[in-house]
């Protein structure tokens, strides 16, 4: 029989819902126990069942359902009671309440949320001429999609500043506490100090280690046991809160947000994953995350919580509420606010909705992303989180320009990035899939503990291992002045003052032991973070994966870009230097480098081309690098796609099981639709419902006895010519409403399709029409459609079905999750890892 299920009816008569998929474990455990319930589930359901709250009735409602509903209160009452034994009750001209609704974990209609705007559209525009009120009411409709923009940017700003401020606070209290305030993190205690000096300028009397604190000195093998000791501790702490806060309260906050993120605008639906309650402990935990000190960062999930944002907010107007087509335009918009708010760079941002998340996104969508993402910087920048007046931590200027011989460095790191991106996504999924088939899934708190303590005991000893990752960044991406203290910095001074470079900038000098000993540490630093980072992404707490892989990118790029220096300095009369880099120039930077690399392993890990380029020339305040950003980006997708198309948010996806369908892949294989649609020849014929002829019972029957989401009317069993298409779930609510307003609607009363009604004996029950809930164009392609265009169809329409004809008769069906499971069997993978349709 056709498989296109949207939500798996039990035995029992309930069906599958949100509270299964949490009790499931949701980042860190098996989806199988959503379907098959198995006794090594009880102790996620024990610790998760007693503290969610039902997401399905609270936090994302159905769009027909609420205070707001136009169906509730007198209107309905009147309805009721309106209709006398003889009246024929149709949902067309009496529109039921719940009927044009999903259930959890199905996909949206497409096409239907479009056709209901336009007719709401249609019908205010035509209104609009009448009276003066319904001139206001068309205006108010027109200017809420910018109003709406305008509060998910201020929302989302802010929420992000206040991330900013308290992560960098708590990271700070793991190495000790400001004595004017313990409010203060460790740069603003010092801010106003006079007795900071040059070389330790991170050093005052009001800040004080825990090492100063209880033992009353800062040196010796005792202070640096105990400050190694709270530094562990409060990690401990703070990852034990995070994992405990998700598990408890909000299974779906954990992980990065984006691959669900992708699929929810792909027009699926899993209630509670944007809710407030999601939204309140992905923004709590976040900041525990990052503040741990986990290989993880902050800009992914931030993507969550705009989206959260945004999708709370859409329940301010009716037109968002009520259309969930309209609803992932704006959840589109927010995606962009999430990057906008995550780097300080709104175009970035919008680049990055449109490539990288979004699957429907029309050209009003890009001016309200452009919108919405200016007001979330404008926001962030009014709270200035960092105290710099810049909207990220790792703002730099370069001064020096860069020579056409550096393309091959930079060429070399853009290989390097598509290594260690294909290198990193084939070892993180094997991870996960070990993960989520093993006892480990079980031990969720455990596995995050044991991570926090492993990365706190090795991160400890190596100060940029220690420092959180957006400073690491900053450190590896700073251009070396003569006013810096930093290792990085450590080189030999210059004998005379004619070995300065023009500008701010210092010409290339020999590199000193602090150079040396940086080094070393890097290449610590380097290893660790490639290791840490493969087994931190997907545990259950909020983990975003842009700042791991651009750290990874900058280290190897300022190890480079230190070596391109020395050579230059040590060998300028090579042939490569002649011409250009004379002694006492300032021909390398360094911190270029970093900044190249740290593209070129983003884009290896994520795939993204366009809007990383432009959120990196966003951060350095610079346009004449774009090119080497061009070159390493794209050198880096090559390569990562040589070892596979697809990038660590797809994989996640299909990991998941998610009925995703990747617009970026191409269909290749020479499949008919016949080929494809269900029912095979030995399956049982195709499940349909007549327009005529048949009862209210057997109807009942029908639908109890089979688990499909819909049915195809035809004209009779004899003649199976389409007539239309009905849900399941349409036609349950619409009998069980007919029994209740219809008086004399039995088990024995004929239900019709038609639009005339069919003559019935004066002593037979009154007959039920439904023509009002029955797809009258449903999609159809012929048997020898080719496959491909039908992939497209599905792709550009939106599709959940599409019924297969020969010659006008119904032959059979084709869903998102037969297409999903052919694509996985011409690739040699399992069919049956399509969890959802």
């Amino acid at each position: 029989m056709p498989q296109f299920l949207m939500n798996r009816k039990h035995a029992d008569g309930s069906y599958t819902g949100s509270k299964a998929m949490e009790k499931s474990g949701y980042c860190g455990g098996s989806f199988d126990g959503i379907y098959y319930p198995s006794d090594d589930d009880d102790d996620e359901m024990v610790d998760i069942a007693g503290a969610t709250l039902d997401f399905s009735s609270d936090d994302v409602p159905p769009l027909s359902s609420g205070p707001h509903d136009e169906y509730s209160g007198g209107g309905r009452a009147g309805s009721m009671n309106g209709h006398g034994p003889g009246k024929l009750v149709d949902p067309l001209d009496d529109p039921l309440p719940g009927v044009g609704t999903y259930e959890d974990f199905n996909t949206i209609d497409w096409v239907r949320e479009k056709s209901k705007d336009r007719d709401r559209h249609r019908e205010i525009t035509n209104n609009r001429k009448q009276s003066t009120l319904a001139l206001l009411i068309s205006l108010s409709d027109a200017f809420s999609g910018w109003l709406l923009m305008l509060l998910v940017g201020l929302m989302a700003g802010a929420l992000a500043g206040g991330i900013d401020i308290t992560a960098h606070w708590l990271t700070d209290m793991k190495e000790g506490v400001c004595l004017a305030g313990f409010w203060f993190n460790h740069e603003h205690c010092c801010w106003t100090s006079n007795e900071t000096t040059f070389l330790e300028r991170d050093r005052c009397p009001q800040w004080q280690s825990w090492a100063e604190l209880i033992t009353g000195t800062s040196e010796g093998a005792f202070a640096y046991i105990v400050n190694y000791l709270m530094y562990l501790l409060w990690a401990l702490f703070f990852s034990f809160l995070a994992v405990t806060l998700v598990r408890a309260f909000a299974p779906y906050a954990c992980g990065s947000g984006i691959p669900e993120i992708k699929t929810i605008l792909s027009g699926f639906i899993i209630r509670g994953y944007l809710g407030k309650w999601t939204l309140i402990v992905k923004t709590i935990t976040l900041v525990l995350a990052v503040s741990s000190g986990l290989s993880l960062g902050k800009e992914g999930p931030l993507v969550h919580v705009a989206c959260c944002c945004a999708n709370i907010l859409c329940h301010l107007f009716t037109k968002y509420r009520k259309n969930e087509a309209k609803r992932r335009e704006v959840l589109s918009a927010a995606a962009a606010v999430g990057v906008s708010v995550a780097f300080g760079a709104p175009i970035g941002g919008v680049l990055f909705s449109l490539e990288e998340v979004s699957y429907y996104f029309p050209l009003k969508t890009l001016w309200r992303s452009f919108f919405a993402a200016l007001v979330a910087a404008f926001t962030l920048r009014s709270i200035n989180p960092f105290g710099n007046s810049r909207l990220v931590l790792f703002y730099v200027e370069f001064h020096a320009p860069w020579h056409l011989v550096e393309l091959a460095p930079f060429i070399l790191l853009g290989i390097f990035g598509g290594l260690w991106g294909a290198l990193f996504i084939k070892a993180n999924i094997a991870w996960c899939r070990i993960r989520k088939t093993t006892r480990l899934g079980q031990y969720s708190v455990i596995e995050v503990l044991v991570v926090t303590a492993v990365t706190a005991l090795v991160a400890f000893p190596n100060s940029y291992t220690r420092m959180s990752g957006a400073e690491l960044i900053s450190e590896l991406f700073n251009d070396c002045s003569l006013l810096d203290s930093s290792q990085l910095c450590g080189y030999k001074q210059p004998n005379t003052t004619s070995e300065t470079g023009a500008g701010n900038s210092l010409a290339d000098r020999p590199a000193g032991d602090g150079v040396y000993t940086a080094l070393w540490q890097l290449a610590l630093a380097l290893i660790f973070k490639m290791l840490i980072t493969v087994i931190t992404f997907g545990m259950k707490v909020p983990s975003g994966l842009f700042i791991p892989s651009m750290a990874v990118g900058a280290i190897a790029g300022r190890l480079l870009g230190v070596g391109m220096e020395q050579l230059a300095y040590y060998n300028h009369d090579w042939f490569i230097f002649r011409g250009w880099c004379s002694p006492g120039a300032d021909c390398i930077t360094p911190g270029l480098y970093a900044m190249v690399g740290a593209a070129a392993c983003l884009g290896g890990v994520t795939r993204m081309t366009v809007s990383l380029v432009v959120i990196m020339f966003e951060l350095t305040g610079g346009l004449e690098y774009i090119v080497p950003l061009m070159a390493a980006t794209m050198t880096s997708k090559w390569v990562a796609d040589a070892f596979g198309r697809e990038g660590i948010y797809e994989a996640h996806i299909r990991l998941n099981g998610y009925p995703f369908l990747e617009p970026k892949e191409e269909f290749e294989h020479s499949s008919l639709a016949v080929d494809v649609m269900r029912p095979r020849r030995s399956d049982p014929a195709l499940v349909t419902l007549t327009q005529e002829g048949m009862t209210v019972g057997e109807v009942e029957v029908l639908v109890e006895n089979t688990h499909f989401s819909g049915f195809p009317v035809v004209v009779s069993q004899d003649s199976p010519r389409l007539v239309g298409f009905v849900l399941r779930r349409d036609l349950l609510i619409s009998i069980d409403n007919a029994r209740k307003r219809q008086e004399g609607v039995v088990s024995a009363s004929q239900v019709f399709f038609s639009e005339h009604t069919p003559h019935h004996a004066a002593d037979a029950p009154p007959p039920l029409r439904l023509r009002g809930i029955m797809d009258l164009s449903p999609f159809t392609v012929t048997d020898h459609t080719p496959m491909d265009i039908t992939v497209d169809i599905f792709r550009k329409l939106g599709l959940r079905q599409c019924l297969v004809t020969h010659n006008g008769k119904l032959l059979g069906i084709i869903t998102k999750k037969d297409i999903l499971k052919h694509m996985a069997q011409m690739a040699n993978r399992d069919p049956d890892s399509i969890l959802f349709n």
